[in-house]
């Protein structure tokens, strides 16, 4: 028995004719953040390519015709100078905060305390700093345009413990918070909140930066089977972005196929 009155069956994306969406995207200077400043910049959107490091986002600049903008996401003048420069030039539809990192792979007794302030300070509050700071932004986006988008990149980190992991589990489990948390806090406004939340992904820098530049560790961790690609991520994140205004996806958890949890990896199998 069919109900005439249900909704029509909603399209998989955006109508053709959506005016081109602006996007920042922090972290951008290799990784993830590249990637997905390559596959958003595919997909039409115009793109702020956030990181520290200049040279990197100009070769990307470059590459992929993305603007540019050199940031310390640790300095609030610096953000809060992003957001006026944002506001001033054209204004923003959706932020990927995807800067993050871990450093050492210490058990608690053992922890670096400085280690554990960095990896808050750039997981956690770079990612409040930006979020805040634009806020204003999407909420205009969306009221003219249908929909704005906060996309935080966390980790399955942020869904379990492991050994060795303490300092960059509580900093993602502490980001998964903010999410959640935000997304309660303004529900019924025309701005998503999207979690993306990879397993194991072999980028040119994630774990060589956890063991402080130690290429044999770096290498084992992504021996005996198939991780993730920076690639795959950008693609799932592109994906959340281009879902019909009244559908959010809350949470995306992607592993490879090898990975069960955060500390079962199944390597030599072919997976």
């Amino acid at each position: 028995m069919s109900d005439s009155t249900a909704p029509e069956t909603a399209t998989s994306t955006r109508p053709k004719t959506t005016p081109t969406r602006r996007a920042l995207v922090t972290g951008a200077s290799s990784g993830i953040g590249a990637a997905t400043v390559r596959r958003l910049r595919a997909d039409g959107w115009d793109v702020v390519a956030a990181a520290r490091r200049a040279d990197r986002l100009e070769t990307l600049a470059a590459e992929t015709g993305c603007e540019v903008y050199a940031i310390d996401l640790t300095d609030d003048d610096a953000v809060a100078a992003l957001a006026s420069h944002l506001a001033a030039t054209g204004g923003l539809d959706a932020v990927v905060n995807n800067a993050g990192g871990a450093f050492g792979l210490d058990r608690v007794e053992d922890a670096d305390v400085d280690d554990w302030r960095r990896m808050y300070e750039i997981n956690v509050l770079g990612t409040l700093r930006v979020t805040k700071a634009v806020l204003p932004l999407l909420r205009k986006a969306g009221g003219a345009k249908g929909v704005a988008d906060v996309v935080n990149v966390t980790s399955t980190a942020a869904q379990g413990a492991y050994e060795g992991g303490a300092g960059y589990t509580g900093a993602k489990h502490a980001e998964h918070m903010l999410s959640q948390t935000l997304r309660w806090e303004i529900a019924g406004e025309p701005v998503r909140v999207i979690e993306i939340a990879p397993g194991a992904v072999a980028t040119e820098e994630f774990s060589l930066v956890r063991f402080d530049g130690d290429a044999e560790k770096a290498a084992a961790v992504y021996e005996g089977y198939t991780p993730l690609v920076a690639a795959d991520v950008a693609e799932t994140i592109a994906w959340t972005l281009s879902r019909p205004d009244h559908v959010n996806i809350d949470l995306v958890t992607l592993r490879p196929r090898a990975q069960a949890h955060n500390s079962k990896i199944v390597r030599g199998t072919g997976a």
